[in-house]
């Protein structure tokens, strides 16, 4: 019968695992297995190895995790697998290519070509089980290319319609906004017209764009409908496509367009555009351009009011009607000292350098050394004063009949400039059907146009749920990247609500920072044997901060066991 015997070496004891059987008549040992000392056969209990590790292994454990765990909350996956099925020689699912396409783009956006090796440096591969080639870029856009314009409505409808139920997000109010993507695709690529050059917000004027408009929750940022577009269109051509499919996807989500809301700024404004808001019967919070509303401007300081002095200090206002955009609504005139001392500075840099610029123009007159008639001079002028209000404040002249005569004089009229500042800066005119909302909920609503704008600079941000860069070659495939970044959007603002809620007030960065610092730490050790070095899985040591982020994202559900 087998047992343990213990044998006394020095101040140490060593057990063996001992068999025993009668031989010639007396009890003898028959076999015997070494077991180690008394911590080594706990460590073998416990399957914890022994020893010092030969080497270590540090592997990006909990943003990824806090990803994967929202994304499973959404059941993402399985809401794309149930439109496109897979494919039977697929080495996964659309829906797990799609999943990790968005952990990507959320924690570390990379190309689909350096994937494999950012997967290979965290934890995932615990969690999802992949055969090795799978992580191919081949084979995740021979996935990618299952999905049509349709397919990729029908998924965002349906992820929508979870967002809403699995984190109970507010529908009354919605924010509208368009901007566009620089991309990397040749000019010579014809199979991709939706990259186009036009009007870049980014200032690359060299590529071609992609045009992106969101809606967004007021609740969060979160994205709830994208468009894609041409980059040569501007975004007052998209307004009646997006405001139609808005419509559409409200009440699909289940909401009431008597309670929805929907804010836009004066970039979307045209007499065609207003008349199907107005039709569709939605309510809206917009902007009008205050050079448009002379006579609204020149109503004197005495006429304003506070708006809210708690929510919105020093702010003022005068609430009135106006007519615009062909019919008659309610217009609340703000007056903000934040904006008016923002722009009096911007104001001050942009006339500098006209100055600047009218100065070097004078010198290289009066040297004679032009060559330009009087018609190139004063269209270089022109371009000088062409920025925002200068021509308004600034006053030249130009002497002379010849290149050799030409002399320029100016100077900076500050009567002009003072009734500049005093008529335009710091003032805003908000247009709304809400007339019984009370002022504050008018400039609170229109405010929130920052979620719609944060979403935006958040996907230009290389580092974090990046939507650049974008080298893809046909139309099909932007809208599957513009698809991922999208919901990558969603799910990291969804993850800075729920630590907004937590009381956390963390930006997405610094939130996925946090996250980040929850590492997961890989011990490997040599048994003596011939084989695979046993491995000893352990998380970093975490502060207050992470654990509360790891029990709000519930990263426990991926965390090794030890």
């Amino acid at each position: 019968m087998p047992s343990i015997v213990g044998k006394r070496q020095g101040k140490q004891t060593y057990y063996y695992l001992v068999e025993s059987a009668r031989v010639g008549g007396k009890p003898r040992i028959v076999s015997q297995q070494y077991l180690g000392s008394a911590e080594e056969v706990i460590a073998k209990l416990t399957d914890q190895p022994t020893g010092a590790p030969v080497r270590s292994q540090h592997r990006a454990f909990g943003d990824l995790a806090a990803v994967w765990s929202v994304l499973q909350r959404l059941g993402a996956a399985e809401i794309i697998d149930a439109v496109v099925p897979r494919r039977a020689d697929a080495l996964a699912s659309v829906g797990t290519y799609l999943a990790l396409a968005v952990a990507n783009r959320v924690v570390a956006p990379c190309s689909k070509l350096a994937f494999a090796d950012w997967w290979a440096a965290t934890a995932g591969p615990r969690w999802v089980k992949l055969p090795p080639d799978a992580l191919d870029h081949r084979y995740f856009w021979r996935a990618m290319d299952r999905l049509s314009a349709t397919d990729l409505r029908r998924i965002e409808a349906d992820i929508s319609q979870r967002m809403v139920a699995e984190f109970g997000l507010d529908l009354s109010g919605l924010v509208l906004d368009m901007t566009n993507f620089a991309t990397f695709i040749d000019s010579s690529n014809d199979r991709a017209p939706i990259a186009a050059r036009g009007k870049a917000k980014q200032k690359r004027v060299d590529l071609r764009l992609v045009g992106l408009g969101l809606v967004v929750t007021r609740d969060g940022g979160i994205p709830l409908l994208c468009h894609t577009y041409a980059g040569d269109r501007p975004d007052v051509t998209q307004f009646t496509t997006m405001i139609n499919e808005l419509v559409s996807r409200h009440r699909e989500l289940g909401g009431d367009l008597e309670s929805l809301t929907i804010v836009y700024d004066a970039g979307q404004n045209s007499i065609a555009n207003h008349a199907l808001v107005e039709q569709s019967g939605i309510r809206y919070v917009g902007s009008l351009p205050p050079s448009d509303h002379a006579t609204l401007l020149d109503l004197p300081k005495r006429a304003y009011t506070p708006v809210d002095t708690d929510r919105f200090p020093g702010l003022t206002c005068v609430d009135t009607r106006i007519t615009a955009l062909g019919v008659t609504r309610r217009a609340v005139l703000t007056h903000s000292p934040t904006l008016h001392a923002a722009q009096h500075r911007g104001f001050h840099q942009t006339l500098a350098k006209a100055r600047r610029r009218l100065a070097a123009l004078q010198a290289r007159l009066a040297r004679g050394n032009t060559g330009k008639d009087r018609d190139a001079v004063e269209t270089e002028i022109a371009g000088i004063l062409k920025a925002r209000w200068v021509a308004e404040v600034i006053d030249t002249e130009l002497a002379g009949d010849s290149p050799a005569t030409f002399r320029l004089t100016y100077r900076t009229n500050q009567t002009a400039r003072t009734k500049l500042e005093r008529r335009l800066f710091g003032k805003r005119i908000l247009f709304t059907n809400r007339d019984h909302w009370s002022t504050a909920d008018v400039v609170a609503a229109y405010r929130s146009q920052a979620e719609a704008e944060s979403g935006f600079r958040q996907m230009k941000d290389p580092h974090v749920v990046s939507f650049s860069p974008l080298h893809h070659w046909t139309d099909q495939k932007i809208r599957v990247h513009v698809f991922y970044c999208v919901l990558a959007l969603a799910v990291a603002h969804l993850m800075r609500r729920e630590a907004e809620h937590a009381g956390l007030h963390l930006s997405v960065r610094e939130l996925l920072t946090e996250l980040a610092g929850i590492g997961e730490t890989v011990l490997l050790y040599h048994d003596g044997g011939k084989g695979r070095p046993r491995a000893r899985r352990m998380l970093t040591d975490i502060n207050p901060t992470h654990r509360q982020l790891a029990d709000l994202f519930d990263i426990h559900h991926y965390a090794p066991t030890r």
